[in-house]
């Protein structure tokens, strides 16, 4: 049995498929944060709501809206890129979890498309199991897909490069501007086991991207 989007459904249908014991889905992706030239600002919103479509389309979930707004400190220095506050982001997506658990959901995963938003989901799902004693599960993007890992050539990256690039021209390739890719991507820091701030800035990186998009 198919999925629904809980923005399609009459809020009758909702209350019924939460007391039938349906899971919610709550993706989560930018819509305003830069990803290069060559991709559009909502990049991660249009990734997020087709995974999230595809798994409605297998299971019998409710999906919530996408999150559109999170913890994206790294681009706000590219014009249109919004983020939040990581406390900000935390509480938001306690009152959402909060609201849904109050109109009977016990089963709720999350759905992230971003990497800064990871450290505030993890301790917004642990202040709902604080609170409710709910395990609200998240699958992060750069956890999935592992099987198609051997396709890409270019593996370094994690910000407007080939995955993101490849996954957009299967999505939305109309969306996607490769006459505006760089012939030759600017370099950055090697891979490393230590994860640390970065940020990036039009002055330092035209581009604004991470990894070889090509």
């Amino acid at each position: 049995m198919p999925g629904d989007w809980i923005e399609d459904s009459s809020w009758p249908d909702v209350a019924e498929r939460i007391a039938s014991g349906w899971p919610v889905l709550v993706p989560v992706g930018a819509a305003a944060k830069e990803h290069g030239l060559h991709l559009p600002m909502n990049t991660d919103w249009l990734i997020a709501r087709a995974l999230a479509g595809r798994v409605a389309a297998a299971l019998p979930v409710l999906v919530a809206p996408v999150v559109g707004h999170g913890h994206y400190p790294a681009f706000v220095r590219y014009p249109g890129s919004q983020s939040l506050q990581a406390a900000t982001m935390i509480a938001l997506m306690v009152d959402l979890l909060d609201r849904f658990i109050a109109q009977g959901a016990t089963r709720l995963a999350i759905l992230n498309t971003g990497v800064s938003t990871e450290a505030p989901i993890a301790l917004a799902a642990r202040a709902i199991w604080e609170k409710h004693g709910v395990r609200v599960g998240s699958a992060y993007l750069r956890e999935l897909g592992s099987a198609a890992a051997s396709l890409i050539k270019n593996p370094g990256g994690g910000h407007g490069d080939e995955r993101e690039t490849s996954l957009m021209l299967a999505i939305a390739p109309e969306r996607v501007r490769l006459d505006r890719i760089a012939a030759t991507p600017p370099a950055h820091p090697p891979a490393s086991i230590f994860r640390v701030p970065i940020e990036l800035a039009p002055a330092t990186d035209p581009e604004g991207y991470l990894g070889d998009p090509r």
